[in-house]
């Protein structure tokens, strides 16, 4: 059954897969496995290569690379929980790859599943010093899908290799500075960047708006600012730093072999 659906897993396009029991996923951030698949066993999690063009100068250009990757990846996700269900009888809860996820005032832009979490349990890699995972031949450049299912499936050999060269150039190479300590991503720091477009910069957009004048409020409304708030609103995200990823040697010549 396993090298069944390993190879249907392939055969989408899927770049590398891992499994992982639902009890090896270590996320103390996380909400339990259980609460999203009350008889979970097992997590599936499906890797797939970041292709060149996210490193690209333009940010149009890489972002709407990230946006590709993702639709790839949520179909095949899909297929691969249509085909657990329709052949084995499973069940099956796909987890966002970021949105949506629940808000709360204790979780401030906290993902209710950690894909990166799941990758290491399922032996896809390891953590390096900018806390992204580092596959065995992608490197950093590398994004991930999860399905967890209540199939009892053979976990992956864990990964004990440290791939990190821990040269400190993300460290370095941060605006935000959301990588000065060790172990720990500052993520207000890292979306302040990242996501300049994003929930702080709306409510700071309106709040500005209720107190300008007709004119000023029309200079707003025509401002390339304004533009890229809207635009952000239907992308849901819009990056515009990678330089964690971009910074990162591990996988380089990977990704321009493959």
């Amino acid at each position: 059954m396993q090298q069944e659906i390993r190879e249907f897993i392939l055969n989408l396009g899927v770049d590398d897969v891992g499994f992982s029991s639902a009890l090896d996923y270590n996320s103390p951030k996380s909400y339990a496995i259980t609460s999203f698949l009350p008889d979970a066993k097992s997590i599936i999690v499906l890797a797939f290569r970041v292709l060149s063009s996210c490193e690209s100068p333009s940010w149009s250009v890489a972002l709407n690379g990230y946006l590709d990757l993702g639709a790839f990846a949520r179909s095949a996700a899909y297929r691969v929980a249509r085909f657990l269900e329709n052949k084995y009888n499973a069940r099956v809860a796909n987890m966002p790859l970021s949105y949506p996820f629940e808000f709360h005032k204790d979780r401030r832009a906290i993902a209710d599943f950690s894909q990166r979490h799941a990758a290491v349990a399922a032996g896809l890699g390891a953590f390096g010093r900018h806390n992204l995972v580092i596959h065995p031949r992608f490197g950093t450049r590398v994004n991930f899908a999860s399905i967890i299912t209540s199939l009892d499936l053979e976990p992956s050999p864990k990964n004990s290799e440290d791939f990190c060269l821990h040269c400190n150039l993300c460290v370095e190479n941060c605006p935000g500075r959301a990588l000065d300590e060790e172990g720990k991503t500052d993520i207000m720091k890292c979306m302040k960047n990242s996501q300049p477009y994003g929930l702080g910069a709306d409510i700071a957009f309106w709040s500005q708006l209720s107190h300008s004048s007709p004119q000023e409020q029309q200079a707003m409304f025509q401002s390339e600012h304004y533009a890229r708030l809207r635009q952000a609103s239907y992308l849901g995200n819009q990056y515009m730093c990678f330089n964690c990823l971009k910074s990162c040697p591990v996988g380089v010549a990977a990704s321009q072999t493959v």
